[in-house]
């Protein structure tokens, strides 16, 4: 039912998920209420002694007890209201909804509304249902409600960012979250959800940390670092139990290390980071340097001609039936030192040019055996637009600076005013998803051209990873053909604009086939190099990507002398025999010499061998187990969707680990 209220009966609910609220955006609201009036109801319900309790509209109502204060509305002001009948729970449920649609609620809020839902009788898809969110996400606010109350308190009070809380609930323990964050709090440096993360799911670390091989035993132990050891314990599996003092140390050296390698490498600064990568944090708001491969000296040249006359060598030792056991083995170790030397002189550092040097900087990450790297790619600082540190801006009339002078603004307005403008502008691109989707494909590509001195509009970055090898190219590869066909079959008449907001335009001008072929390959050509395999080089999301498409990997490599089989021992040619026709197909080469063995394997796996039809059907559909795309045995993230049942596809074929593939939407 409907009526009016007078102010001074309205009274805040206890039931109201909102606790926390925003000095400014309140300010707002009061502003808004005194020029236009209230412009929505509030929800309420009866309560004791003629007083009504705000359900839904608690920001509303204190904006205009402000407005009271201040003598612009009267104590008894008639509010329009709805009055609910309702029971508790409902208004709960309703003073939810309500805020939901207003200003962004504090996760800490959140978190204590949907645990009140749930204890109330409501399961965790009854909420997710009613509110439109997925169940993902009220599960993760119901971990919230769950945190260390010194950790919750924390994050109601803005004291930590949700990622941080979040990374306190990578353990249920409270006593282990309440101690962690005791600790970080005394830390001199600020804590990052990876940090963090690592504490509370280890209350002690290991010898073998790369922390601990980075700062080493007796530094630890001279800054008052215990260690806990069991009988057979040895320095590698002995537990360091101060976490933070050791995060503490290890920062510091990598501190040290990175202010050491700026100066030695002419480098305007180096960031350090604990972690074996360069998180997107770490980079935000950095720009990524052209620098291209370092020439190979005539010293270098000399070497990899020498080492490919010692694998020739040794190679002769392996194909040569008569070689001692010894000598094979020796062998097969010099072979793989050569290839692992050959690797190191190919995989040229990158060189930036001088004009760019003064101003660049790298990352420094800690390898996993406590090393610090310098991953080898450079950065410029995104240029800010105005004077800097200057109090005030001069503002100047008209585009491009022309026009009269006008009166300074001090930074803090022309900040404030820039990030208005911004939200005006982003209003309108999320309410129209062509165009938004338009400007990610154009700013992804447009990434090869843009001057790096020229700030970004966005923070969108997709760049082409430099692999794991410096300029190689499978030219003879299907896959690799057929993607440098696409790529030149794009529309590149775009690239003609002189500036940023004239390729843009013409990008827009471009059909919706050529447009949408530009997506596919910005994205495609984002990917890192990955194999099925244990390690580093395991990327589970591409194992999924690749079942969840179908991809035959058959139809796209053959395993050949040149790219595989002469580069493998003969012991897994023979087994990669035995998997398509038994022992008796590889018995049948056991004898043959390890370059005959080789081009024989490549014309049974080509199908161009003369066997059974069975065999020669499976030959064809074999490839290695490291090319596969197999289902991960764990799913990519803790809070990923359910995954689909599993179906097996037929015996030896590229994919036998994955998933039926989901049906694409025509």
């Amino acid at each position: 039912m409907i009526r009016t209220i007078p102010l001074n009966k309205l009274v805040q609910s206890p039931r109201n998920v909102r606790k926390h609220s925003d000095a400014a955006a309140d300010a707002e609201l009061a502003a808004s209420i005194a020029a236009l009036g209230l412009l929505q109801n509030l929800i309420v319900r009866p309560a004791a002694k003629g007083k009504f309790e705000v359900e839904a509209g608690e920001r509303r109502r204190r904006a205009m007890l402000a407005l009271a204060d201040d003598k612009v509305l009267p104590r008894d002001h008639q509010v329009t209201c709805l009055v609910l009948e309702d029971t508790a729970e409902a208004a709960v449920e309703t003073s939810l909804a309500e805020n939901f649609h207003r200003l962004a609620m504090n996760p800490a809020d959140e978190a204590v509304a949907f645990a009140s839902l749930i204890e109330g009788g409501a399961s965790i898809e009854d909420v997710a249902r009613r509110f439109g969110l997925t169940v993902r996400f009220v599960e993760g606010r119901l971990r919230l409600a769950k945190l260390a109350p010194v950790v919750f308190e924390a994050l109601a009070g803005g004291e930590i960012t949700l990622d941080l809380a979040k990374a306190y609930g990578a353990t249920s323990d409270q006593t282990i979250q309440a101690q962690v964050f005791e600790q970080v709090s005394s830390a001199y440096y600020a804590p990052n959800p990876d940090s963090v993360r690592r504490m509370v799911l280890s209350g002690t670390v290991r010898g073998n940390d790369p922390r601990a091989r980075l700062v080493g035993r007796d530094a630890y132990l001279a800054a008052g670092g215990r260690i806990e050891r069991e009988l057979f314990d040895d320095h590698d599996s002995e537990a360091w139990a101060d976490v933070a003092l050791l995060e503490n140390l290890a920062s510091a050296k990598m501190d040290e290390q990175a202010k050491a390698l700026a100066a030695e490498q002419g480098l305007a600064w180096v960031k350090p980071t604990l972690d074996p990568y360069a998180s997107h944090d770490l980079v935000d708001g950095l720009v990524r340097l052209p620098a291209e491969p370092a020439p190979l000296t005539e010293a270098e040249l000399a070497r990899l001609d020498e080492l490919d006359a010692s694998y020739d060598e040794h190679a002769a030792i392996l194909e040569d039936e008569d070689s001692a056991e010894e000598a094979v083995a020796a062998a097969e170790a010099a072979i793989e030192a050569i290839e692992r030397e050959c690797q190191d002189i190919r995989s040229r550092p990158p060189v930036l040019s001088p004009e760019l040097k003064g101003d660049a900087g790298m990352i420094l990450t800690l390898s996993r055996d406590g090393t610090p790297v310098l991953q080898p790619v450079f950065y410029g600082e995104r240029q800010s637009e105005g004077p800097g540190d200057d109090d005030g801006i001069e503002v100047v009339a008209g585009s491009g600076g022309n026009g009269p002078r006008r009166a300074a603004l001090s930074k803090r307005l022309v900040d404030e005013l820039a990030m208005q403008r911004r939200d005006v502008l982003a209003l309108h691109v999320a309410s129209d998803p062509g165009l938004a989707l338009d400007l990610l494909v154009f700013t992804l590509a447009d990434g090869d051209t843009i001057d790096w001195r020229a700030r970004s509009a966005t923070t969108i970055r997709g760049g082409v990873p430099a692999g794991p090898i410096v300029g190689f190219e499978a030219k003879d590869a299907p896959a690799s053909a057929a993607l440098a066909d696409l790529k030149g079959g794009l529309d590149e008449s775009w690239r003609a604009g002189e500036d940023v907001a004239t390729r843009f335009d013409r990008f827009r001008s471009l059909g919706d086939d050529a447009r949408a072929a530009w997506l596919g390959f910005v994205v495609g050509r984002t990917f890192e190099a990955s194999l099925n395999m244990a390690g580093d080089r395991h990327i589970a999301l591409q194992d999924r990507l690749g079942c969840q498409i179908g991809i035959d990997m058959a139809q796209w490599w053959r395993p050949t002398a040149a790219n595989y089989f002469d580069r493998v021992s003969k012991q897994i040619i023979l087994d990669a025999l035995a998997d398509v026709g038994g022992p008796e197909l590889s018995a049948r080469f056991a004898s043959v010499k390890k370059t005959d063995l080789a081009m024989s394997a490549e014309r049974v796996f080509a199908g161009t061998y003369i066997t059974e039809a069975e065999v020669r059907d499976r030959a064809i559909a074999w490839v290695p187990e490291v090319m596969r795309f197999a289902d991960p045995a764990e799913p990519v993230s803790e809070e990923q969707d359910e995954l689909d049942a599993e179906a097996k596809t037929p015996v030896g074929s590229a994919n036998d680990d994955c998933p039926a593939p989901r049906e694409m939407a025509a």
